[in-house]
């Protein structure tokens, strides 16, 4: 065993070398503004499923079995990080999204969601750690989404900074719908927290005996795009639908958004859910529905000066159709929707706006790439 254990780890080492060696491969496709060149910065990554960048041009990335590595401006893939905690890497969990502390210069901060093992199962959980070389130093839990559950389904997962420094975590209802109605229990709910873990000041539901705490929102199916908006500085958010009904959604504290009372889907065994409602008082509707559903993953406003034709826009990436759609908004109103790489039959898992102005995209599959986008010139 130790010897196959090696050279599987050998085989990985040798193949994100050549992967970086290869050179940076570009493809191109058409776009309603112009031709989009796709180039791909590093692959050989296990199922990536979250980027963050570093001040020095470097990128994290994370790679769902439980390995955070760094990945250099020219595309060399380091060899994992130390210090992580143990991932249930089973199913759609284990080491899922990342993101900087907003203060990252001063306390290398880092932060990432993983499906954490325990009595029960295992949930969604937040942890942070000093980065230091190669490695995370003090790493400690911050968040831990209750109870534990012995499924592997619907971990949701992405997290935002603020502009107040509060930390917005995105769950799911772990496949178990009628948990994200019931405030008492940590499935299928937006919270909003202190950089520490401690409930943020002000929350809707602080009062209540018997909420989960930081609890900002609830009714949420599986909750993988979050972004804030360039201008107001509101959290947007998306979550899976079944078949149909992916969602966007404004995230507004104290608010229901429905699973599974209400939903554009259906079943996946093609049968209704609960009564087959789409609207009810007192939830609310989505900004934009997909039927049939893309498979939404990962989600980034445009607001860079190096693309104009993209100003404003919103990026989402799909799983079950493999593409990247751009969504030209009104305010808080969808006004016309692009499919883009449509060609590419790639699964898009994260979408980030690089500090160059170009878009990233990070592909779901076992050997998952790291590709920038670019719109060019006409």
């Amino acid at each position: 065993m130790p010897c196959r254990r090696s050279a599987r780890v050998l085989a990985l080492a040798l193949s994100l070398a050549v992967a970086s060696a290869a050179g940076a491969a570009s493809r191109e496709f058409p776009s309603e503004h112009g031709t989009l060149r796709v180039t791909t910065v590093a692959e050989g990554l296990e199922h990536p499923w979250g980027l963050a960048f570093l001040p020095d041009g470097r990128m994290l990335v994370t790679e769902r079995p439980g390995r955070l590595r760094i990945v250099d401006r020219d595309g060399r893939v380091s060899a994992p990080l130390t210090g992580l905690p143990r991932v249930r890497a089973r199913g759609q969990g284990g080491l899922l999204d990342v993101v900087l502390h907003p203060r990252f210069t001063e306390n290398r901060l880092v932060y990432f969601s993983f499906s954490e093992p325990g009595s029960g199962g295992s949930s969604t959980a937040v942890a942070r750690g000093r980065l230091e070389g190669m490695g995370l130093q003090g790493v400690e839990v911050v968040f831990r989404q209750s109870p534990k559950v012995d499924t592997a389904f619907h971990y949701g997962s992405r997290l935002v900074f603020d502009r107040e420094g509060k930390l917005f975590v995105g769950t799911g209802d772990r496949g178990m719908q009628d948990t994200a109605q019931d405030l008492s229990l940590g499935q299928g709910k937006l919270f909003r927290l202190h950089d520490d873990g401690r409930p943020a000041p002000g929350l809707p539901f602080a009062d209540r005996p018997g909420t989960h705490p930081g609890l900002f929102s609830y009714g949420h199916r599986n909750l993988q795009g979050m972004a804030l908006h360039p201008q107001t500085g509101l959290l947007w958010t998306h979550e899976h639908g079944p078949r149909g009904g992916d969602e966007i959604n404004v995230a507004r504290p104290g608010r229901n958004y429905g699973w599974p009372v209400i939903t554009f889907g259906i079943n996946y065994t093609g049968t209704t859910i609960g009564e087959g409602l789409t609207a009810k008082d007192g939830m609310e509707q989505p900004l934009y529905q997909w039927t049939p559903s893309i498979g939404v993953s990962g989600m980034a406003f445009y607001s860079a000066a190096r693309f104009p034709a993209w100003q404003g826009d919103l990026f989402v990436g799909g799983l079950a159709l493999t593409r990247l759609e751009r969504l030209e908004l009104d305010g808080e109103r969808v006004t016309h929707r692009e499919v883009l790489l449509d060609d590419w039959n790639q699964r898009i898992r994260d979408v980030r706006q690089g500090p160059d102005g170009a878009l990233y995209v990070l592909t779901d599959a076992r050997n998952g790439q790291l590709a920038r986008i670019e719109l060019l010139p006409r």
